[in-house]
């Protein structure tokens, strides 16, 4: 089966983000350019801001929309709903990528989409990599990496995980699915949940996304409070007097 795809649409929803996100939009253009691709819309949702989150992102080269929903789940879908007005194609022939305005994508990560766009998946399930941060020690990120990796056996991993941070949709699909879902956290479990049924969906490894090892998060129920809770549960066991 191959499909047809004549527009890329890349959403990033941001709170309070200016210092990130340079990085992260410096990291989508880079792959907009690797090699040929359909036009790419990138669209930035300012969710809530009290800094300069929205003129970075305009200088930085995005289209942005400014939200006061103060939640992953609408602002994301809002970027997508703005993207997709702006690049107009056939929702069929459209290929939405989402991504965080605290993370870097791959130089292959567009076109790693497309071609599997291209392949007739309706949908991508990407994975992470966690970045060096200061807060985030070694006991951590080793809790972590055993939660994460568990039962990954090879290059052809079929992961158990969902990240907006790296996660692509046709825009048909999207659309039947009802977008990205308001909720408080977990939006893009509950979207992945709600895909129609039969929705050829491809989950690899092949090409993770760069993630902030901070352990302050954004959202209080985001990968920051995840990573935070591991570092409770990791002073916890090394608290724990040794038997001898």
């Amino acid at each position: 089966m191959t499909a047809t795809i004549n527009a890329l649409v890349v959403a990033v929803p941001a709170h309070d983000e200016a210092a990130a996100l340079p990085s992260a939009l410096d990291s989508i253009h880079r792959a907009r350019h690797l090699t040929p691709l359909p036009p790419c819309t990138v669209v930035v949702a300012a969710d809530a801001c009290t800094d300069a989150t929205a003129a970075t992102a305009a200088r930085h080269g995005a289209d942005v929309v400014e939200v006061s929903h103060r939640m992953a789940g609408a602002s994301r879908a809002a970027a997508v709903a703005r993207a997709l007005r702006i690049c107009g194609t056939r929702p069929e022939e459209t290929w939405i990528t989402t991504t965080d305005a605290d993370c870097r994508v791959p130089p292959d990560w567009l076109a790693h989409h497309l071609r599997h766009a291209l392949q007739g998946w309706q949908c991508l399930l990407g994975t992470v990599r966690i970045a060096p941060h200061p807060s985030l020690s070694p006991s951590v990120r080793a809790l972590h990496d055993a939660h994460y990796f568990a039962g990954r056996d090879g290059p052809g991993w079929a992961h158990p995980h969902v990240h907006g941070a790296n996660l692509g949709i046709r825009a048909d699909t999207y659309l039947r699915a009802g977008g990205f879902p308001a909720v408080p956290y977990g939006e893009d479990h509950a979207f992945v949940a709600a895909l129609p049924p039969g929705t050829r969906v491809l989950r690899t490894d092949a090409c993770p996304v760069t993630t902030s090892g901070r352990t302050a998060p954004r959202a209080p129920h985001g990968f920051g409070a995840f990573l935070r809770a591991l570092g409770e549960l990791a002073e916890d066991v090394e608290a724990e007097p040794s038997s001898s």
